[in-house]
Order: structure tokens, then sequence, then C-alpha cells
């Protein structure tokens, strides 16, 4: 069995972490990949901070495995779900869109694990320096809030630059990607898109079999203008707010034009309207199955193909 370190740090079977999905990081999900053996993560998201505090309680009554909860640096509702976290003391707090160091020694007072998620080396030394414990190097592949480097080229820089555990995260979904990971001196694998496609996930269905249906060019990043691009798969939505972006409309009206797109799209099932956010892996996935056989499936993979790797004639 793949075992690495970052599993002993967080009390998982495998190394496998859900990213911390706005809208769709609930129990329900979470929990799920926690028994299974992953690490299931609560997504803040925009949510107010007693949202996030029910899902806390409804998470531990659903699994007594670890679980984690991520923070949403530029919602409003920051502040707010970091005093509910310093309550609540969930073992594990992931924090995206910012830098959180100076809320790091807050949570190792009460002995958390705290895993940032990143998109630069720059800032990966700077929280190791505050305290980090582990970090999540995430490429522009991913859906949802993107940086500018692939996951191929930042996960090795990132990993030669700490001396704590790397996890990758951006265009995995299977086996081959966690040997990948590992390869790249990642300790482990963050998936977000191909766990939207389990049967746990609150996605709508439509959602669902948007992901199972779209082809390799399926998604768009759009909000550059605003300094927060967003990875989406391609719809009107997409596609408006783009040429929206190229006339240069205003911020005002750029925020106000996406403000309530994602419920509309996960939650509600508008695949033209909505916001839809998944990554450039998408293509890849080709079915909706529960969470503990996609995990399953997933070790059992990456088993075979170091085997396989395993195999090869060395040029001895």
């Amino acid at each position: 069995m793949i075992r690495t370190p970052i599993c002993d740090l967080l009390g998982i079977r495998y190394p496998i972490i859900q990213g911390g999905m706005a809208w769709l990081g609930t129990a329900e999900l979470v929990s799920a990949v926690s028994n299974a053996g992953g690490l299931g993560i609560i997504g803040a998201g925009n949510h107010p901070p007693e949202w996030v505090r029910e899902q806390i309680h409804l998470t531990r009554q659903l699994t007594d495995k670890p679980f984690g909860v991520n923070t949403v640096l530029l919602s409003p509702h920051a502040e707010g779900v970091i005093k509910v976290l310093l309550e609540e003391k969930p073992k594990v707090v992931a924090f995206g869109a910012g830098n959180p160091g100076v809320h790091i020694p807050a949570f190792k007072k009460y002995g958390a694990v705290v895993i940032p998620v990143l998109s630069s080396v720059a800032l990966a030394k700077r929280l190791e320096r505050s305290g980090a414990d582990a970090l999540v190097a995430e490429g522009m592949e991913s859906g949802g809030h993107i940086g500018e480097t692939t996951t191929m080229a930042l996960t090795p820089q990132v990993v030669d630059a700490v001396n704590i555990p790397v996890v990758a995260a951006g265009g995995f979904f299977d086996g081959r990607g966690l040997v990948v990971a590992l390869a790249m001196g990642a300790q482990g694998m963050q998936m977000g898109t191909r766990f939207i496609a389990s049967e746990e996930c609150i996605a709508h269905p439509n959602v669902k079999r948007r992901i199972v249906e779209v082809k390799d060019r399926c998604t768009m990043a759009t909000g550059y203008s605003l300094k927060h691009p967003v990875r989406a798969l391609e719809n009107k939505m997409t596609r408006q707010f783009e040429a929206m972006e190229r006339a240069g409309t205003p911020r005002e009206e750029l925020e106000k034009f996406g403000a309530g797109k994602t419920y509309l799209g996960l939650i509600q099932g508008d695949l033209e309207n909505g916001s839809l956010l998944a990554g450039q892996i998408a293509g890849a996935i080709k079915d909706i199955k529960p969470v503990k056989q996609i995990i399953e499936d997933i070790m059992a993979e990456a088993e075979a193909e170091l085997r396989r790797l395993a195999a090869l004639p060395n040029g001895g």
C-alpha cells in the first residue's frame, strides 16, 4: 500500500486530499472522503461563519476520521470563519486565495495541522517560515481560483524550496496522477473535479452529467482583469464574462454580473447561465461513482502503475 509521511501527519490512510470546493465541500462529501481513507475538507467559500460551524458539527456526526476546513481569505466572512475555527478546533485547517501567515500561530497553539494552498514559490517559503505544517501547490489547471503556473512546473519548484511536505493539486483524477505527484516530490495529491462526479457530492445532477460529457478543451479562465482569475467549464456565462472583460467593463459591473453565478450553476444546475467551477481534467472523467470506489480505484491504479514502471528495462 502506498503510504507517505503526510498520511501520518494528517492521520489518514491514503495520500489523497479533497479540495475545499465552494458550495460542494459539504459534510456529505467531506465525511465520505474521510471515511474512505482520504482527507475531506469543508469549503467555507463565501459562506457565513455559522454555516461553517453547522458543517463542522454535521461532519463530526458522519465521521470519526480527521477532516479539515478551507477558508478563502478573499471572503468577506473570512475573519468570522477563522473565529469559528478557533472555537471548533478542527484537526486540519487550510487556507486559499491569500497569505494566512498572520493566522497560523493561533491554530498551531491548539495543535491544528495547517496546510495553505498556494501558487508560487515565494509564498511557499514565507508560509514555511510562518509555521505551516504542509503546503498544497496548486497549478493553473485547477477549477476555481487559479494562479499562473502549471502543476508540472510549480510542484517540483515548491518541493525543492521548502522542507515541509507538499501536496500537488491541479489536473489529478486517477492513479497515474498520484504516481506523477510522488515522482515530482510531493507526498500526495489533492482533487476537486473528480469528486464532483461522485454520488455523495451535492452538485446538481446536470453538472455531474456535464463533467462526464465534456471533452479536453472544456474550460475557460476568466477574471484576469479583477486580478483573481477563476476556471470553470466553458458556457454562455463564461463567454459573456470574457467579452465584458475585453470591452473594459468596470470592476463593479463585472462583480455584479458574477454575483450568485456559482450557486446558480453548481447547485441549481443552470448549465449555461451559471458558473460551473471545474478543472481542465474534467474531460478525462467518464463516470459518476461512490467516493469509496473512486479512492480505492485510484490506489489500485497507482500500485499497478508503480509495478509497470519497476518492470521497465533499466538499460543495464
